[in-house]
């Protein structure tokens, strides 16, 4: 699944391509995604013209001059793609094509987990997919007393609360297990076994990681790309994520005695990290 870093990087490729453009024609050809898409979602956004994008945890929100956004997720396997003129040939699975008057955005999604549905501008964060959402890893909030509360008594590893998208959130599996490795705290840890000098290093590391990932256009490991079809960068950076077997950038281990960077599965999510850094 796109993290923060691959969204906001979509969002900015879509923001630079398309701009303050008008909405000129929407073809729906299939709505069965994670919500059904409205039945009237076309004749809601034709004839809008785009005000802005913005991005809050997962979600790409595209707001409208007409009082309206549009709340896109890429779900598991979704890809916004872009194009000055409508290809000769789709390709299948391209379930959503908007033609705006700067080009076209096609929604790509084999899995069909994402999401595509509009709301009232004010009505946003009242909407079931924001209103219970956390804080924004960069937002000047996110600071060691929050997250300090938000793990005091919670006995859950500190690797699933990292996922939580009500404490922080865009974070997913990648990013937290790089995040933990770069904080040198191991993901087993119980949430409320932190200092508030390893809540600091959690944070400091989850701002510096997230950008050097946006920098570098996210990771690409399956299905994502781009808006232009490019890849991300960031894949090649992991310390940890995807390496079991490894020995870490920083460790000076003997592998062939602790066996390098290991693999768990934490609820259901493969979790990597090094027991010899990470304590």
């Amino acid at each position: 699944m796109p993290e923060l870093p691959e969204v906001e990087t979509v969002k900015n490729g879509i923001a630079g391509f398309i701009g303050q453009a008008k909405i000129l024609r929407v073809e729906i050809r299939n709505r069965h995604f994670r919500d059904i898409i409205p039945e009237d979602t076309e004749s809601k956004i034709t004839g809008a013209s785009i005000l802005g994008y913005r991005r809050i945890g997962k979600y790409i929100i595209i707001d409208l001059d007409n009082g309206l956004c549009l709340i896109w997720h890429l779900g598991m396997s979704g890809r916004i793609k872009t194009f000055k003129s409508l290809p000769d040939q789709q390709e299948k699975h391209d379930h959503i094509l908007i033609e705006t008057s700067t080009g076209w955005l096609i929604y790509n999604d084999p899995r069909r987990f994402g999401l595509l549905v509009y709301a009232r501008q004010e009505d946003l964060f009242r909407t079931k997919y924001l209103c219970n959402m956390g804080i924004d890893p960069f937002d000047d909030r996110l600071d060691t007393t929050y997250l300090a509360e938000k793990l005091k008594n919670k006995k859950i590893p500190i690797k699933e609360a990292l996922l939580n998208q009500n404490i922080i959130n865009g974070i997913g599996n990648i990013y937290a297990s790089e995040i933990l490795y770069a904080s040198r705290i191991s993901p087993l840890r119980a949430s409320d076994s932190l200092s508030k000098e390893e809540c600091t290093a959690v944070i400091e590391n989850t701002k510096k990681i997230l950008q050097k990932a946006i920098n570098n256009g996210g990771s690409t490991l399956k299905d994502y790309h781009k808006p232009d079809g490019s890849l991300g960068y960031f894949q090649y950076m992991h310390c940890v994520y995807n390496k079991t077997g490894q020995r870490c950038p920083d460790c000076k281990c003997d592998i062939t005695k602790t066996g390098g960077i290991k693999k768990s599965v934490q609820a259901g999510r493969s979790t990597f990290y090094c027991p010899t850094l990470q304590k």
